[in-house]
């Protein structure tokens, strides 16, 4: 929509500002090509070009500064009609950029060129509703010698939007401004940006080639449109630097061969791999992430201009410039790649597991317990009870609860090691999937440790000693064992009292263990409990502390290792 515009002289008492701010009376022409509209919606498209914000066409409606055919109008909702003539006295459009006091980060500059380091949410230069605080303004305080460019965009050769960090090259004069507006265009200059995104791609690298442009269902949004609608060219290529073990999230380097509006964003969502803040392009069966919710929702989306290599059009260098991403995207990388520390509590019967787990979840963490799960699995309809139930009828089912008999069960498993290992081969695979949905529970609310008891995590084989003795335990390890070590003599002694068990019971749930020694040097940290409650409870702040140094040295390797990647790309 085009209307006709006709400047005329002010208003009594209403002379225009040098500087842009005053008002200016002015008369549009509503063309046929508007249709029926209200009347700020019609002032807002007449003057979207020309900075004025739909908020200050409202007020000036509001305040009788407006008139619709020679009539008042002070209703922002009045309907005009084409050939309607539309008055009104706004602010004069701003035509030249303001020097503006700040601080920017240049990596490099000389008489021709500078190359600078936008940080994220600073907008490159004036637009329609913004006509300050851009880096624009900044450059031109910065590099005075820009204003003889004119204009509100000098020396602004490409652009990034808002919220994306990262290098930009800016030409200091008319002569490098043409020049390299001439290199872009034919797509010399080499761009490559760093990318936290949703899942990892099937692939480590590709090429991404559909064609961009403006939605069809969202001006205000680009997708990829078929060329036969509109769509342009454009190319993208990934390399993943970084996957998550667990797939949640990856660090990709992206390379594009075209300058389009939103690529790598729009690019990344094509391939199902939207980044990470990106509240325009996010798609619906992302994969969850780990944290509170501010995790989630960095505040913007995740992409960094890390690589800029062009040639000097003066004196032909070939010129090349690397920043390291901004803290708000190494804290993020480095936040969602932390893996939740696991500790596994085990030891003999009567050894002081269970006081060791009440002391860690004393400490503020989360704890599991095997015992606990037996216990849900065995409540009438559960899964453990209709396992039992499917292979021995109502044996061991309850006449008074109709949960499973426990003292019955237990009482066979001391009688016959064979019907035992039966039981524990059917109850087993279901206690340890209740552990894997509590793990991945506390590791997506973001946890830093979280334990489990478990008495026989040796005995079920899923703990190999000899495959943990070749990790070490500093090692990209899973889980780390705790064995509680209490000597035999007091174990016993403890048993026959707090549990009422006879010597023959102890003998027989003994027989059902790894030998103490064996425990003792499968582990990884060993808990000693000949004491008393409070030796164990000083020894079990001993062993926080020792899995807090050990998250220390995880959340150091990883910073390096995401460094080192930086570096490398």
């Amino acid at each position: 929509m085009n209307p006709l515009v006709y400047k005329t002289p002010p208003l009594p008492g209403q002379a225009p500002g040098s500087d842009g701010s005053g008002p200016e009376r002015r008369v549009f022409v509503v063309p046929e090509t508007a249709g029926h509209a209200r009347l700020d919606a019609f002032l807002g498209t007449a003057l979207r070009e020309e900075g004025v914000s739909r908020e200050k066409i409202k007020q000036a409606i509001l305040a009788g500064q407006v008139c619709c055919n020679g009539v008042m109008c002070n209703k922002p909702s009045i309907m005009v009609a084409p050939g309607d003539t539309v008055t009104a006295a706004l602010p004069a459009p701003v035509t030249a950029l303001t020097a503006e006091q700040g601080e920017l980060a240049v990596l490099w500059h000389d008489e021709h060129l500078a190359v600078c380091n936008k940080p994220a949410g600073l907008t490159v230069h004036p637009a329609p509703g913004l006509t300050e605080g851009t880096l624009a303004n900044l450059l031109l305080h910065h590099f005075p010698e820009l204003a003889a460019q004119g204009g509100l965009r000098p020396g602004i050769v490409h652009r990034l939007d808002k919220d994306t960090s990262g290098l930009m090259l800016v030409a200091l004069t008319e002569t490098a401004r043409l020049a390299m507006t001439e290199a872009f265009a034919a797509r010399t200059v080499k761009k490559e940006y760093l990318a936290l995104a949703y899942g990892v791609p099937a692939k480590a690298a590709g090429s991404i080639t559909a064609p961009l442009g403006r939605s069809q269902t969202n001006k205000t949004k680009m997708a990829v449109v078929s060329q036969a609608k509109g769509g342009k060219e454009a190319r993208s290529d990934y390399a993943v630097l970084y996957a998550d073990p667990s797939k949640r999230f990856c660090l990709v380097r992206v390379a594009i061969h075209t300058g389009r509006t939103h690529q790598i964003r729009v690019h990344m969502q094509h391939i199902g791999h939207p980044l990470l803040g990106d509240g325009v392009y996010k798609t619906p069966n992302l994969p969850a992430l780990p944290g509170p919710a501010p995790a989630l929702e960095p505040g913007r989306q995740m992409l960094h201009a890390y690589t800029l290599a062009f040639t000097h059009p003066m004196t032909g260098e070939a010129m090349s410039f690397h920043a390291a991403p901004p803290r708000d995207f190494t804290a993020l990388a480095l936040s969602l790649a932390m893996p939740m520390q696991r500790v596994i509590i085990t030891g003999s019967p009567g050894g002081g597991k269970s006081s060791l787990t009440r002391a860690v979840r004393d400490a503020g963490h989360p704890v599991w317990s095997a015992d606990e799960a037996v216990l849900r699995l065995y409540g009438k309809g559960a899964d453990g009870w209709h396992l039992l139930k499917a292979r021995y009828g109502s044996r061991f089912v309850s006449e008074d609860t109709g949960d499973v008999d426990k003292k019955a069960l237990f009482a066979a498993m001391t009688e016959s090691d064979t019907f035992r290992r039966e039981v524990e081969h059917m109850i087993h695979p279901l206690v340890f999937h209740d552990l894997e949905l509590f793990w991945q529970d506390q590791e997506l609310r973001g946890e830093a440790l979280v334990a489990a008891e478990i008495p026989l995590a040796l005995e079920s084989g899923r703990y190999d000693p000899a495959q943990r003795a070749r990790e070490g335990l500093s090692g990209n390890r899973r889980e780390i064992l705790a064995g509680i070590y209490t000597p035999f003599a007091l174990r016993k002694q403890r048993m026959m009292d707090a549990r009422g068990w006879s010597g023959e019971t102890v003998a027989r749930m003994e027989s059902w263990q790894w030998p103490e020694e064996a425990k003792v040097r499968a582990v990884d940290l060993v808990v000693d409990n000949s004491g008393s409650l409070e030796d164990l409870q000083r020894r079990a702040r001993n062993v926080l502390n020792v899995l807090a140094f050990l998250r220390s040295q995880t959340a150091k390797r990883l910073a390096a290792k995401f460094e080192a990647l930086w570096g490398k790309s």
